[in-house]
Formats: structure tokens, C-alpha cells, sequence
């Protein structure tokens, strides 16, 4: 049954306020497994805190950014100390800083990277030791169909999320002998809060271009992430899988 699908299980979910994280986060709960909340703002993290609660599941809030290894080394000392284990991480945190390249500055290509890039590499990287110990675990990681296609003003949001692609396939190859699978979820056109300022018009050009004719729902990429979490998904690793409608086929 749904509920029991990931019954028994820990999942910590970054950057998990709001958007498809926020999904990500209560559809795992749904399914039975404990969340840690991680998100930069500690009132959001608090009530979505409350709704995983208030599904009968267990919550710990773990506020701060993924690019600080700081900020992550205290997430996952809170993790041991109150669950003991660790079975599913989802690397999801992610922002944008969008320019073109003759006016990005280095900052805005560095605050990218720092969290899209560096936030996932220090979260994997706590998480197999973890994971090893117990000879078990699912990471999923947050591309984009960015990372496949390019967008003009985004060579940094890219060059990260492509990255995210080759460190799947390495460490998928690197934990496998520990039982921990490794995989990646592009999204397309979704409507998230990242996406709510983009102009009307931009956006009705861009969904006559996805064959489904729709964009897509913060609910379709957390069922996906759900099934990678799950022992039912046990054999598919490396693996990065786009949820996209349709659109760059």
C-alpha cells in the first residue's frame, strides 16, 4: 500500500519549504518515512514541519545552506543524533541568478555553483558514510532539462545541473558496492514559485511547445522521486530520468 511504501524509512529532502520540494517532502511522508526538512527560512521549514506531523509522521527542522559544508556537517549531526540512520537524501535545494554571459559577474556564477554543485557534493558525501554503514540507501538528485539543452542567460544554472548528471553517474558507480543507488531527475516546465515571475505570454509559448500541452505540477516530479525512493526502484541506478511532458524529446 501507498502509506507503506517507505515505512521505517528516514529522508531528508533540501530546500524542501517550498515548490517541488515542499511535495517531495509531504509525498514521502504520505508514504510512510520521517522527514528532514531542510530550508534557509526557519518559518517555512516550521510549518511545513507541522503538515508532515500532522500526516503521523516524525519531522526534524534542519535550517541552512547547502553550500556551507558548515551548515551541512550540523544538518547531519542532528540526523544522527535524533533517527540514527539515514535511508533516502533528496538534492533538491537549488537557486537561480540568471544573466548572460558578458554581464554575469563572479558572484553570480559562484553563489550557482555553490549551492547547485558544491551543496550536492557535501550533502552525498555525508550522507554514503551513513549510507555505507548500513549498506543501504536511495540518493536522488534535482537536474534540469536545462543541464541537457542549454537556455540562454543560464550558463551557470546549466554547467551546475550538468554537473549534478556526471557526479550521478561517478558515485553510482563508486556506492553501489555498498547497496546505495544513485540517481538523477530532470524536470521540465514546472509551475513552481521559481518559475511564477516568468511573464504569461513566455509562458504560453513555452507549453505549446510541450506535446502534453501542460506544464507540469510539483506532484508529478515528488511521484517520480517517490517510486526512486522505494525498494521498487531497487535495480535502476545511475539512471538520469527527465519528467518533462514531452518537450526536447
Amino acid at each position: 500500500m501507498t502509506q507503506d511504501l517507505l515505512s521505517g524509512k528516514t529522508a531528508l529532502i533540501t530546500g524542501c519549504g517550498r515548490g517541488i520540494g515542499k511535495s517531495i517532502a509531504l509525498t514521502l511522508a504520505r508514504a510512510g518515512a520521517d522527514i528532514v526538512v531542510n530550508d534557509i527560512d526557519q518559518d517555512t521549514a516550521e510549518n511545513l514541519a507541522g503538515e508532515i506531523t500532522d500526516l503521523g509522521r516524525k519531522a526534524l527542522v534542519c535550517c541552512g545552506s547547502v553550500g556551507s559544508r558548515t551548515d551541512v556537517d550540523a544538518t547531519f549531526a542532528k540526523i544522527k543524533d535524533k533517527f540514527k540512520h539515514l535511508d533516502i537524501l533528496v538534492n533538491n535545494a537549488g537557486i537561480t541568478r540568471d544573466n548572460m554571459l558578458l554581464k554575469m559577474t563572479d558572484q553570480e556564477w559562484d553563489q550557482v555553483l555553490d549551492v547547485n554543485l558544491k551543496g550536492v557534493f557535501y550533502c552525498i558525501r555525508a550522507a554514503a558514510e551513513m549510507m555505507k554503514e548500513q549498506a543501504y540507501g536511495k540518493i536522488i538528485n534535482l537536474t534540469s532539462v536545462t543541464a541537457l539543452t542549454g537556455n540562454v542567460g543560464q550558463a551557470n544554472y546549466a554547467a551546475s545541473k550538468a554537473g549534478v548528471i556526471g557526479m550521478t553517474k561517478t558515485l553510482a558507480r563508486e556506492l553501489a558496492r555498498y547497496q546505495v543507488t544513485v540517481n538523477a531527475v530532470a524536470p521540465g516546465f514546472i509551475d513552481t514559485p521559481m518559475t511564477a515571475s516568468i511573464p504569461d505570454e513566455i509562458k504560453q509559448t513555452i507549453v505549446r511547445g510541450i506535446p502534453l500541452g501542460r506544464a507540469g505540477s510539483p506532484q508529478d516530479i515528488a511521484n517520480l522521486v517517490k517510486f526512486l525512493s522505494s525498494d521498487e526502484s531497487a535495480y535502476i541506478t545511475g539512471q538520469v530520468i527527465s519528467c518533462n511532458g514531452g518537450i526536447y524529446i
